[in-house]
C-alpha cells in the first residue's frame, strides 16, 4: 500500500509535495491510518477472568451492603 511519487525533470519542490499529497489522499493511506492509530489491543483471557472475578466480588459486596441497609 505503498505510494511512490517520483521528481519529473523540470518539477519543483513544492509541485512534487502537492502531487504526492493529492496521491495519498487518493490512495486513503491516511484514513487507514487514523483508523489504526487508536484500536485497542485484545485482553488476555487472564485478564478477561480477572476482571469477571472483581465485578463478582464487588456484586456480592454491594448486595451485602444492600442487606444490611448500609446503601439503598
Amino acid at each position: 500500500m505503498a505510494v511512490e511519487v517520483k521528481r519529473k525533470e523540470s518539477e519543483s519542490v513544492g509541485g512534487l509535495l502537492r502531487r504526492f499529497t493529492r496521491k495519498i489522499q487518493r490512495s486513503k493511506v491516511l484514513v487507514e491510518a487514523r483508523k489504526r492509530q487508536y484500536r485497542s489491543r485484545t485482553k488476555s483471557s487472564f485478564r478477561k477472568k480477572k476482571e469477571a472475578l472483581r465485578r463478582i466480588i464487588w456484586q456480592k459486596d454491594m448486595d451485602l451492603q444492600r442487606k444490611l441497609g448500609k446503601i439503598e
